[in-house]
């Protein structure tokens, strides 16, 4: 509506909406035949790679988790649901949707989580149930299908400091509003990280693509997951994802040894 371009996901989905519908009215036969296959159609550019300006190292994320906590009950509700995006790589829908069903994590040390649904963000014009939210499975996969995240010890701690001041609601989910009691609102995650940024970088750093949304702290956890040697397809599988994808997506984040890169020209020139 502005217009500027839309996201490929976005043009690929509307097209396969818009084909759908032809197909349904050639079925009535509203229409002959479907056109739409013989127009001519440039797919659009894949997934464009993450900007390492925008992943934060494992000091800034507890810096940031710690600055959430100081923002009041509030941000202590949110303390663990942004750790679940860094530590077990889990999209905001995902950890939105977490329910204790899906813990299996001891009161201290490494445990896990099986998922199996998300709660996206989409208004209430725009969902069946008139929340904002409306269940769906998880990405990329068939309604029932699960998947397998890691929970490291700090999340685990994050987790049951949780459920000690919070509890679930009666159905067992863990991330709510502090009023709102029926679902996470976006609004809420958006505003509690943004002052919480505020809180705990300089001005400079603020004004930064660094950390600036809370997507990227799930960027954050598969980097520094990658450059710590875990392997792809584990890290893959952890954020449901592809190998593919995941190397397409954060090949700017992996380390290649600039440092050693730049000892050894240093070395070539005469200089070390």
């Amino acid at each position: 509506m502005d217009g500027a371009p839309s996201a490929p996901s976005v043009i690929s989905r509307r097209r396969k909406i818009l084909n759908t519908a032809v197909e349904y009215a050639v079925e009535l036969k509203l229409l002959d035949a479907n056109p739409i296959p013989a127009l001519k159609w440039k797919k659009p550019k894949p997934t464009q790679p993450v900007d390492p300006r925008c992943v934060p190292n494992p000091v800034q994320v507890r810096s940031l988790l710690h600055g959430v906590r100081e923002q009041g009950r509030v941000g202590r509700r949110l303390v663990a649901f942004y750790g679940c995006l860094y530590y077990a790589l889990m999209r905001p829908e995902e950890a939105a949707f977490l329910n204790k069903r899906h813990l299996v994590i001891p009161k201290v040390g490494w445990g896990q989580f099986h998922l199996d649904g998300a709660d996206p963000y989409a208004g209430k014009d725009w969902t069946d149930t008139g929340r904002d939210r409306d269940q769906r499975q998880l990405k990329q996969r068939d309604r029932g299908e699960s998947r397998t995240a890691p929970c490291p010890p700090e999340l685990t701690a994050l987790i049951q400091a949780h459920l000690d001041e919070f509890g679930t609601t009666p159905d067992g989910r863990l991330f709510v509003g502090d009023r709102n009691h029926e679902e996470l609102p976006k609004l809420t995650v958006v505003r509690t990280w943004s002052r919480a940024r505020q809180a705990v970088f300089t001005e400079e750093v603020a004004a930064s693509p660094l950390a600036g949304r809370p997507y990227d702290l799930r960027h954050g956890g598969i980097s520094t997951y990658l450059n710590e040697g875990v392997p792809p397809t584990d890290v893959a599988d952890w954020a449901g994802q592809s190998v593919e994808i995941l190397f397409r997506i954060y090949a700017k984040c992996l380390d290649r040894g600039l440092q050693r890169n730049r000892h050894r020209v240093d070395r070539a020139l005469g200089h070390g």
